[in-house]
């Protein structure tokens, strides 16, 4: 028998340390190689890293929640090959939100269940077998709920649950917090009448045999009126003091997933029509609810949409995704009595809320963005037109 060093690989480009979220093995487990071994979040992603080697785990490093350098000592492996001080870097993937393979707990591989990298985590630090938990979601997943629901048979009500903030939530809060600090958010909300929209989408939706949402639209209709309001299109290095203005539009489209917020980024989202922007969306948000995105997918926006669809309430106030200098926030559409050339009408309306970093985006030209931004959805040929 033999010592194996693995050692923390680089997991993505200028990655000086990760932290761990969950181990899925224990000391004195058994594992193969390639099999499941720890999940590790950096500032973009959680991903998971494989087992080098086949072998009985000695020792791992750190506990959930501990940051660990890259080029540490990770774990170390008892293994019938030669010995070997140092282990290469092994290959890592983001981590699945519904992955179809097991995991090892205790020594045992566990059955091929669907749920999430946060309720996989949870069942391993309870010592809660997925295999044997029905899963209400759809097609067997194991929701968050069925999980509690399974660990609390037989037991005491708790009088309240901890949970570590670890992981990309830590991130989140951070950045939330380095937002609000860091930038002095100025707000303003414009009411738009969408129902000649509405009756575009329906058209559209109708001839293609698609499901477009507005959002495709606002998307092409903001990167138009962005090319009047490069200001709004940019970054701040604090570093160097400089605002970077970008000729080019990097849309980041908010995007809750069982993981939180992430924003996943259409490259050149100038160059796609309504068409094209729709796919877009569709493609990026789906791949970072699944935990399928790229470090380079989850990085790198000019400007950020941000909507809850029908939860979208009355108004909302979003916050800044630094470096970036605006936000804009799509709120629903319902259908509202108001007052058109005089008379009494029943028209779709919806709030359309924005943030804009004051430092660099005077009130007048927010509000002015915000106003051709209306123009175009109001009068969505435009938005067609090249």
């Amino acid at each position: 028998m033999a010592r194996y060093s693995m050692r923390l690989p680089d997991l993505g480009e200028g990655t000086v340390s990760a932290e761990v979220i969950a181990w899925r093995v224990t000391a004195g487990d058994l594992i193969t190689e390639d099999a499941p071994l720890v999940e590790m979040a950096t500032d973009k992603a959680v991903v998971e890293v494989p087992s080098p080697v086949t072998g009985r785990v000695v020792s791992v490093t750190g506990n959930p929640g501990d940051s660990i350098a890259v080029g540490a000592e990770l774990a170390v492996f008892e293994t019938e090959a030669a010995a070997v001080v140092s282990a290469p870097p092994p290959s890592v993937a983001p981590v699945a939100a519904e992955s179809a393979g097991g995991f090892i707990v205790g020594g045992t591989v566990l059955g091929r269940v669907r749920a999430s990298p946060a309720t996989r985590r949870r069942a391993f630090e309870a010592g809660v077998d997925l295999t044997q938990i029905r899963g209400s979601g759809p097609g067997g997943r194991i929701l968050r709920h069925d999980l509690l629901h399974h660990d609390q048979v037989g037991k005491p009500v708790a009088e309240y649950e901890e949970l570590p903030v670890i992981g990309i939530r830590r991130m989140i809060a951070q950045r939330m917090s380095e937002a609000k600090r860091q930038a002095p958010h100025f707000a303003y909300v414009e009411e738009v009448d969408v129902t000649e929209l509405e009756w575009l989408r329906q058209r559209l939706n109708a001839e293609r045999r698609v499901e477009w949402s507005y959002l495709p639209f606002i998307a092409r209709a903001l990167v138009k009126v962005l090319q009047q309001f490069p200001q709004c299109n940019a970054h701040y290095d604090a570093e160097r003091n400089v605002l970077k203005r970008f000729r080019a539009v990097h849309l980041g489209i908010a995007t809750q997933t069982p993981d939180g917020l992430k924003v996943p980024v259409i490259r050149d989202a100038g160059q796609h029509d309504v068409a094209a922007l729709a796919a877009g969306i569709r493609r990026v948000t789906e791949a970072a609810r699944e935990a399928r995105a790229s470090r380079a997918e989850l990085s790198g926006s000019t400007i950020t949409i941000t909507s809850l669809g029908k939860l979208g309430g009355i108004v909302s106030t979003p916050i800044l995704n630094l470096p970036e200098v605006a936000i804009i926030g799509v709120n629903k559409a319902t259908e509202r009595v108001v007052v058109l050339d005089g008379k009494i009408a029943i028209r779709r309306m919806m709030n359309l809320s924005s943030s804009f970093d004051h430092r660099f985006v005077d009130g007048y030209d927010a509000a002015a963005m915000i106003q051709a931004l209306k123009t175009q959805l109001e009068y969505p040929e435009t938005i067609l037109a090249e």
